[in-house]
């Protein structure tokens, strides 16, 4: 692999904001979430978890996001994707890693998944919200007393016939400066 073909893949990335109901296999998923593993960590805590939903857990999640929003009617977000990825960071005590690193690196390998999904072929958007927070969503996953919801990948197929279309080229210059 080149770097001309990681740069091309990452500056080709889009959010698919409507998917098929395919989804990657369980093996698949396992291959994306190893590699994704790798990013930057002090100390090689990692501090996260990935949390898959597919089928009728998808509508537990529903269920959740609507007791959190004080709704009657259980949410169809989780519905919009065949699987959804929990992201969780699950800080460890350390004396060297502050708990917002934690949370950076969790980020990161919820975007490193992201990206690791596009360039498979798959359709990803990321999703959060107010509610990752509340009580609701901490039994709906599962956590525990040093974790947090980030907030969900929605993965599934790319909708044929639609192309990748083209997002705003960033203006590096306006980022990046030099002391």
């Amino acid at each position: 692999m080149t770097f001309e073909t990681v740069l091309d893949a990452v500056a080709s990335r889009r959010s698919w904001s409507s998917v098929t109901s395919e989804a990657p296999t369980h093996d698949e998923l396992a291959r994306i979430v190893a590699a994704a593993g790798r990013v930057a960590d002090h100390s090689s805590l990692r501090p996260w978890r990935i949390v898959a939903l597919r089928g009728d857990a998808r509508r537990r999640l529903g269920k959740a996001i609507a007791k959190a929003s004080k709704d009657r009617k259980p949410s169809d977000k989780p519905l919009k994707a065949p699987l959804v990825l929990a992201v969780v960071v699950s800080a460890k005590k350390s004396h060297k890693v502050p708990r917002w690193e934690q949370e950076a690196v969790a980020s990161g390998v919820a975007h490193t998944m992201s990206l690791l999904l596009d360039a498979a072929g798959w359709g990803v958007f990321w999703r959060t919200g107010w509610y990752t927070r509340h009580k609701a969503m901490r039994k709906a996953h599962g956590l525990e007393k040093n974790e947090e919801l980030m907030g969900w990948l929605y993965v599934g197929g790319v909708p044929e016939g639609r192309r990748r279309g083209s997002r705003r080229v960033v203006d590096a210059e306006r980022f990046l400066t030099e002391l």
